[in-house]
């Protein structure tokens, strides 16, 4: 079997016009070597496989060219690598300092790359500060890491910092196309832009996923073959989904759903695309931003036509919902509960049977669609969206809100018209008024105590009793005794009762009423109960003066705090409070050393 040598090894770029995706620092270098303008020590930073030692590898062998060379002169004796992730210690870097004092035998120049730089120790990083500030004219260091921020700050203030960015997409596609004809290999367009994105910036990672996928397809790499080797959740089922919750088709968003779980993937992977595949629908809608859109020419027209479909608020709210079950998904105790009901309420956001909440709509409405089964065939599903029942059988009983629509109902508020509406076995239309519409007319009808409509109801009132009242010339102040009045008491008492006035009623029948000519005397233990017996004054007045034709009564309230009982909480007040009662408890307590 002939030795297979992999695309990251193969297609490693000798130049640096065949970098990819960092032309700004091959321009820089370049430029340095020309001009005689680049420093001793370099320091190349950035996250993997995004070319950080192939520009080193490159950088020290052009720097040593000065065209007398022989051809495929690699200048290899004067290029020195070191991994310092094994070679972290003190002597390791002891050893690097005694070999740079050594001239080169080829060439002008030993260039030294140490590689993972910031896993050195840090007593490395001492003994290596010496000689990265003045090296030798003939050697250059190199340095390269994946993690800047655990290099000493000694180091990176010697070193000329290089800051390599992930690779595009778009760049990453290119360069595996190239790579797909040197290779005699016809892929689609598509496949290979999965394979970039699944890449995540790094090239090498790209040429890695590209040699598994050819190992399972073979010459021919097509999108299908792509996203089962990556086990990457197609496209094409968002676009599917989105369709789905545009038409407020719940049970076949739930049953898409399950097939999508049933074929391995993970629900909160599916929630994170979803989200993604409504902002690059949201980017679609305008030509300004319709560049962020990083997918193929032909996925590019699906999104596009998919985007004049939906509306712009409705894919702003959808992103909102999403996320926020992305967010909730592993504290979830049940999570795919909690994805079903985020797909119930992104289906819900279109459909405008029922007055959305003001909360980004993530309220959400069962549509009528949802109903259509053979459970819900015996009853009838108005317009808005909710259930009108059949007319109740004899032997059925009458549930309240069925009895609270009778009571709204009349001939004059009928909802839409007789053609529309459900019907009655005597064939008349039936009214369906729905329960917000009730609580609407019920809470129009109460006044708020706060309000300027409260005080003006009370004027209303006061100047009723007010007008009612005899002619002052002729009011009559007939005699009574202390019994009639005590009787008119508990008349109205028990008229109060049976208004539900419970915490009045505790009030009134507190002490009793003493009375003195035609003032009747009230005494209270506190100031809120007066209070209290106050607001009712005039309707009290006006029944007794009424009911014992004397409209010379009159109340006087007042306020004895020495009446208020005094209740005992603590041990120590329970014990003082029976010693009030039989002082020979202190006695009894003394005598047996007792503790309270």
């Amino acid at each position: 079997m002939e030795h297979f040598i992999v695309s990251a090894r193969k297609y490693r770029p000798a130049v640096f016009k065949d970098v990819v995706g960092q032309q700004a620092i091959t321009n820089t270098l370049e430029n340095a070597i020309e001009n005689n303008h680049l420093a001793q020590a370099l320091l190349f930073t950035g996250p993997r496989g995004v070319g950080k030692t192939t520009c080193a590898r490159i950088l020290a062998k052009k720097i040593n060219q000065d065209g007398t060379e022989r051809e495929g002169e690699d200048f290899a004796f004067n290029i020195f690598e070191l991994d310092a992730a094994s070679n972290n210690s003190v002597d390791d870097i002891r050893n690097l300092i005694d070999q740079v004092r050594i001239p080169p035998q080829v060439g002008k120049y030993k260039v030294y790359i140490i590689d993972e730089v910031h896993m050195l120790s840090s007593a490395a990083f001492n003994a290596f500060l010496k000689t990265l500030e003045e090296p030798p004219k003939h050697a250059i260091f190199i340095l390269a890491t994946t993690e800047k921020h655990k290099i000493i700050p000694t180091i990176l203030s010697r070193c000329q910092i290089f800051d390599f960015r992930r690779i595009g997409v778009r760049d990453i596609k290119e360069h595996l196309a190239e790579v797909a004809k040197a290779e005699n290999i016809d892929a689609e367009d598509d496949a290979l832009h999965i394979i970039a994105q699944k890449a995540d910036g790094a090239l090498r990672d790209a040429l890695s996923i590209f040699d598994r996928v050819v190992s399972f397809a073979g010459k021919n790499l097509t999108r299908e073959a792509v996203t089962e080797n990556l086990n990457v959740l197609d496209y094409t089922w968002y676009f599917q989904i989105t369709y789905l919750l545009l038409e407020n088709n719940i049970p076949q968003v739930l049953v898409t759903y399950n097939d999508i779980l049933s074929k391995g993937f993970d629900g909160h992977h599916f929630i994170m695309g979803l989200a993604s595949h409504f902002r690059d629908l949201l980017v679609c809608k305008n030509q300004q931003t319709i560049d962020l859109l990083e997918v193929g020419e032909q996925v590019k027209a699906m999104y596009f036509e998919q985007s004049q479909k939906t509306d712009t608020q409705f894919l702003i709210n959808g992103i909102d919902i999403a996320n926020t079950c992305d967010l909730k998904y592993k504290k979830s105790q049940n999570q795919r509960l909690l994805v079903e009901l985020c797909l119930m309420q992104l289906a819900s956001l279109t459909f405008q049977g029922e007055k959305k909440n003001s909360n980004n709509g993530q309220r959400f409405v069962i549509p009528p669609s949802y109903f259509k089964s053979e459970k819900f065939t015996s009853e009838k599903i108005t317009s808005a969206g909710t259930i009108a029942p059949q007319s109740p059988k004899k032997n059925e009983i009458e549930t309240e809100f069925e009895s609270e629509k009778r009571e709204v109902s009349e001939p004059s508020e009928a909802i839409g018209n007789e053609n529309t509406q459900p019907k009655t076995d005597n064939g008349q239309a039936e009214k369906v008024i729905e329960r917000p519409q009730i609580l609407a007319e019920r809470n129009a009808k109460k006044v708020s105590a706060l309000s300027l409509k409260s005080i003006q109801k009370k004027q209303e009132i006061k100047q009723e009793l007010v007008a009612n009242q005899p002619d002052a010339e002729n009011l009559p102040v007939n005699h009574f005794s202390e019994e009639e009045m005590q009787a008119a008491w508990t008349e109205y008492t028990a008229n109060v009762e049976g208004d539900g006035k419970y915490n009045l009623l505790s009030h009134l029948t507190m002490g009793v009423p003493k009375l003195d000519g035609a003032i009747i005397h009230l005494e209270f233990p506190n100031q809120t109960i007066k209070t209290e017996v106050e607001r009712a004054k005039y309707e009290l007045l006006g029944f007794l003066r009424e009911k014992l034709q004397n409209y010379d009564i009159d109340l006087d309230i007042t306020v004895n705090e020495t009446a208020e009982k005094r209740y005992a909480y603590t041990t120590r007040e329970k014990f003082e409070k029976m010693k009030e009662l039989n002082p020979m408890i202190e006695k009894l307590r003394k005598e047996f050393d007792l503790d309270v």
